[in-house]
């Protein structure tokens, strides 16, 4: 009796259970219409247009109409190798018009938010955070654009290389930006500003060596594994890999079991180390973690009291994040090769991938010229930093970090440093390379291959690549700290390659024919792939997940000591037994001749003796006839049989030779055209040797190893020149448009200023003026009262006189 999974409804919906029809997922009435998606601008664009939220929902982006399909799956139910999908399926739309092209979604962790990836924006898309409904199955939800002033202006050529959410939490995105940027953005906080950004600094002036080591590529977060957990792994475009550690979202969760892991390593080999570079590297690290997550101080931890903790934001002062690398990869006898590209990939980086596997940490790389290349990390990751140089943070009332920003440039170390991978020196740690794995693509396009790589959920050993020509999968039967041979270099295996899904037509694959891919598991162990093609067809193909590691147990030493025809005969099963072919069994007469000549016929003991002699004939050749009889009638039908199906194939021989008779005359017409070819191509071939150029030499190694090299630059180099230059030209326009936004306010605050200096001094000169007419009043004022006192005594004078002649 299998367990069926319900799929959940959100308590808007009206659609009640008993209307849904199960279907399987390739006939569902979505992938069953002639609708077509639209093709991607170019090969060069990876699509993935497919996400599942390990819940029993699949989602499907489609292009033509910009919404989101949503399907409820039941795996395994009622067959194990079927996955039924309900019908109808839910659509959602976005609340905003999207102006750009999707080619990638993502679900996060919870299965609430969806990330629609482009080349020049994204956009995260809450599937539960609808703003309105229009019916039972069509859904608005509420859209987002996630860093608009930085890959949304008008005139800017920073594109974006790669997204992917955080796998310990739920509202930061990691982007990768062709300006050599890793930002880090909490949508729950910011929508613009990113939370933390890392200025990829891979070499220093001069010390650069080509220009495809300064193009990034993709990026990777680590896996549940000590120090990884805090990583992020950068790849470039000339395969070498860089890693930044530690990058912690602020914010998320983390396992207090296995931070008391590394917090107890640090203090062990590092303080305790003799080396004061290593004790240096371990004081911070401490630091950090106790700045990072404060539990770590508190002896409780220990206990069951507290299972997570959660990440603080910090950051160091003074010292910012060294860019570990690039990796370097050891050989057998313990010394460090060469780095990047192995001699047997061609072209360029196009797409990277972090596995973890119990212990391992495998690294894959895929190229352009459709190799894979299969490293691990041969030792752990410990993090590190560079003194004396201090990023920059942006801080709120309160003095609490909101953002950061530093710049991580790679140390260069000695010859001899390098080889000294004791733990805790700051020395990147080494690839150990386990395989390069050719998937044999059919034709070599001009830009190569573009590959897409994926893990199976179920069984972390099996990795999937997506290219142009289909789907195959490659199985990896031997890792270093998970495999059980015991130190013998003979008995490890490379990886298998299994081509899953071919869509290749004639032997070539023009365009890729696949914009969906995703892998299924359920509890019981069953294991699918789900793909869509362009022309909205889906397949599902259960995988095999059981014994699949297991070697095979072949004892050579047994197989040897038996011979050709031993082998032969126990194939072959004979129609008659060997027994009745043998004929009966030698007679056995127990008495001796001489003594029966004295024994008369009529006596007892002669009539003793013929009886006996009847039973032995009776049981030697009697029964032998009974059972050659038995086993002749039981073998009759299967003779039957073998004549009817030999009379049949006789009867299809004959039709074929009937058919190659017709054919004579046609095949005959073809080889003499074959042979007139053949001739003509002589001809040729006779008239090309004799033209001058034929005879010149071959190239010696020197020319085609500098041919090799302009071949490379002219593939790989001038492509990262051009992304440079791009990405350098598009940070000098937004300084400029800095740079001159800061000028006219500089400008418009300058000619305030001197507004404000003519206001004074006309204020200053009306003042005097002011003054003066006020000094001229008084005059004229006193000048007033000294004719009025000169007028009152004149007046005064003349009446006296009167008065005393009254």
């Amino acid at each position: 009796m299998r367990m069926t999974v319900e799929p959940s409804y959100s308590p808007s919906s009206t659609t009640p259970k008993e209307e849904l029809e199960w279907h399987q997922l390739p006939k569902h009435p979505l992938f069953t219409t002639t609708t077509t998606t639209h093709t991607a601008s170019g090969n060069s664009v990876s699509r993935n247009l497919l996400a599942y939220d390990g819940a029993n929902r699949l989602y499907l982006w489609d292009s033509k109409n910009n919404h989101l399909h949503r399907l409820s799956l039941r795996l395994g139910d009622p067959d194990p190798t079927s996955v039924l999908a309900a019908s109808p399926s839910k659509v959602l739309q976005t609340d905003i018009v999207l102006d750009f092209e999707v080619n990638r979604i993502s679900i996060n962790r919870n299965g609430t938010a969806m990330l629609l990836f482009g080349n020049e924006r994204l956009c995260v898309m809450y599937l539960y955070g609808r703003t309105s409904k229009k019916d039972d199955v069509n859904l608005i939800c509420r859209t987002i654009s996630v860093g608009s002033q930085t890959h949304s202006l008008g005139n800017n050529d920073i594109r974006v290389l790669e997204a992917s959410w955080h796998p310990y939490s739920d509202t930061h995105l990691g982007i990768l930006s062709s300006d050599s940027v890793f930002r880090l953005f909490n949508l729950a906080v910011d929508l613009l500003e990113p939370e933390q950004e890392y200025y990829l600094q891979p070499a220093g002036p001069g010390r650069s060596r080509n220009a495809s080591s300064m193009c990034p590529v993709g990026f990777s977060f680590g896996g549940d594994h000590l120090w990884d957990r805090f990583s992020v792994f950068v790849a470039f475009s000339d395969g070498s890999i860089y890693v930044i550690c530690p990058v912690v979202p602020f914010g998320s969760l983390f396992q207090c079991e296995s931070l008391l892991e590394i917090y107890n390593d640090a203090h062990t080999f590092g303080l305790m180390s003799t080396n004061s570079v290593a004790t240096s590297n371990a004081t911070y690290a401490i630091s950090w973690l106790e700045a990072t997550f404060p539990e770590l101080q508190n002896q409780e931890i220990e206990g069951d009291s507290l299972s997570f903790s959660r990440a603080r934001a910090y950051a160091v002062f003074d010292a910012s994040l060294v860019l570990q690398g690039p990796l370097r990869r050891v050989g057998q006898s313990g010394n460090e090769d060469s780095v990047g590209r192995s001699a047997e990939c061609e072209g360029r980086a196009v797409s990277f991938l972090y596995n973890s596997v119990s212990k391992d940490s495998i690294l894959v790389t895929a190229w352009s010229g459709g190799q894979l290349q299969i490293d691990a990390l041969a030792d752990e990751i410990q993090p590190v930093w560079s003194v004396g140089s201090p990023p920059r943070l942006r801080l709120d009332s309160r003095d609490d970090i909101l953002g950061l920003a530093m710049i991580c440039e790679s140390i260069a170390c000695s010859r001899m440093e390098k080889l000294d991978h004791n733990a805790w020196l700051g020395n990147p740690p080494p690839l150990l390379r386990l395989a390069i794995v050719d998937l044999a693509l059919p034709r070599r396009a001009e830009s190569g291959y573009n590959i897409s790589l994926f893990i199976d959920t179920l069984m972390p050993e099996r990795i999937y690549s997506l290219h142009d020509g289909g789907i195959d999968s490659i199985v990896l039967h031997f890792l270093p700290f998970t495999s059980q041979t015991n130190g013998k270099d003979d008995t490890m295996r490379t990886p298998s390659v299994h081509p899953v899904l071919n869509t290749c037509q004639n032997g070539s694959a023009s365009e890729p024919s696949i914009c969906g891919f995703v892998s299924l598991s359920d509890s019981f162990g069953y294991s699918w792939i789900v793909a869509v093609t362009l022309s909205q067809e889906c397949v599902v193909l259960e995988m095999k997940t059981w014994d699949l590691l297991l070697p095979l147990s072949i004892d050579m030493e047994k197989k040897n000591i038996q011979s050709v025809g031993q082998s032969n005969e126990r194939d072959i099963q004979p129609i008659i037994s060997k027994e009745l072919l043998s004929g009966p069994k030698e007679v056995l007469v127990p008495w001796a001749s001489q003594s029966l000549r004295a024994v008369a016929a009529d006596s007892i003991e002669g009539r003793s003796t013929l009886h006996q002699y009847f039973k032995l004939f009776h049981e030697t050749y009697v029964e032998y006839a009974h059972k050659v009889h038995l086993e002749l009638k039981h073998h009759a039908p299967q003779l039957k049989k073998i004549i009817n199906d030999q009379h049949t194939r006789l009867g299809d021989a004959h039709q074929k030779l009937l058919k190659v008779e017709e054919k004579e005359h046609i095949l005959q017409k073809r080889v003499d055209r074959a042979i007139q070819m053949h001739n003509s191509l002589e001809e040729r071939l006779q008239h090309l040797r004799n033209l001058p150029g034929a005879h010149k030499k071959p190239l010696s190694k020197a020319e085609r190893q500098f041919k090799s090299e302009l071949d490379h630059f002219k593939e790989v180099e001038l492509d990262a020149l051009h992304s440079s230059v791009e990405a350098v030209s598009a940070r000098l326009r937004r300084h400029m448009h800095t740079s001159k936004a800061s000028q006219q306010q500089k400008k418009i605050s300058g000619k305030k200023i001197s507004a404000g200096d003519d206001q004074i001094s006309i204020l200053k000169s009306a003042l005097e003026k002011l003054s003066i007419v006020n000094i001229e009043n008084s005059k004229k004022v006193k000048i007033v009262e000294s004719s009025l006192n000169n007028t009152e005594k004149i007046s005064g004078e003349s009446s006296l006189p009167r008065l005393k002649n009254c």
